[in-house]
């Protein structure tokens, strides 16, 4: 479906689109930011990388394309830069509104299997399929072929699962504060209660990047993980990075992933805003290989 322009607004010498379009999988009209860097601006048969950034519980596209300032780092090495919704819009489920940390804002980047949010509720089939080839065939200067991603908090979730369960669709992930065992966390026992059923745990642990990285076949992982120790979240034991350290070493990846816990830093957009040329440059390594 095509997209339509809402805004274009200039940044760090490229452009970033506000964009709405029609999707299936959601059963609605979803928005998104698209950062074009300057490469892809003044060239539109120059194609480019592409880096998704997956947001967090309450978010929308707007906050790190708005706060996290990808695009500095994205517009030096000449990458674009997706930053889609996290959930669908307006679908009129009853209770979709009542919480922060399920249904609107809360998709979790998880296909819902259990009534009502299976009508809509298909975020990962959005993120992995039907928006990427809607943009591909939208937008020329897209390199299909080198796509690489990343996330906070239920997004750092996101990019690391969709990662594990498709090694073979993405160039590299990295992810700030990610909810890394949601299986054993309050937020994530929630949101798979709510969209797979309390007693689907082998549907939970194909949607927990612990639990996928225990059984991963893939080719050599890569892994940037950036936490505060200020987080609230982390000390609240909501992001379980240290399950996700265990997960690695028992499958002898211990190498494989790095996870940087940053003194005095917190789950905010500021950490966010800190560190994202670093991820952006971890993606580049890939990218440009």
């Amino acid at each position: 479906m095509a997209f339509q322009t809402k805004a274009t607004i200039a940044s760090f010498g490229g452009q970033l689109l506000k964009l709405t379009h029609a999707a299936s999988t959601t059963s609605c009209d979803m928005a998104l930011n698209l950062f074009l860097p300057p490469a892809a601006t003044l060239n539109p048969l120059h194609k480019v990388p592409v880096l998704f950034f997956l947001a967090g519980l309450t978010c929308t596209g707007d906050n790190c394309a708005e706060k996290g300032f990808f695009q500095h780092g994205a517009a030096q090495r000449g990458i674009a830069v997706v930053y889609p919704d996290t959930s669908p819009r307006g679908l009129n489920i009853a209770g979709e509104d009542d919480a922060y940390d399920f249904g609107s804002g809360a998709g979790f980047y998880v296909d819902a299997t259990q009534a009502p949010w299976d009508k809509g509720y298909k975020m990962a089939s959005y993120i992995t399929n039907e928006l990427p080839k809607a943009l591909f065939a939208h937008f020329a200067q897209l390199d299909s072929s080198r796509v690489s991603i990343t996330g906070h908090s239920m997004g750092g979730h996101g990019a690391l699962t969709l990662f594990l369960k498709n090694p073979h669709a993405y160039k590299s992930v990295s992810a700030f504060a990610p909810i890394a065992n949601p299986s054993n966390c309050p937020w994530g026992q929630k949101a798979f209660g709510g969209y797979f059923g309390a007693h689907a745990k082998e549907q939970w642990a194909a949607h927990d990047a612990t639990e996928l990285l225990e059984r991963y076949q893939g080719p050599p992982l890569d892994v940037l993980i950036d936490i505060g120790t200020n987080d609230n979240f982390y000390k609240q034991k909501q992001l379980l990075p240290e399950a996700f350290a265990a997960a690695a070493k028992a499958a002898g990846r211990e190498h494989e992933v790095r996870i940087r816990y940053n003194e005095g830093h917190d789950h905010s957009y500021f950490t966010i805003a800190t560190f994202a040329d670093d991820h952006v440059a971890h993606a580049a390594r890939y990218l440009f290989e």
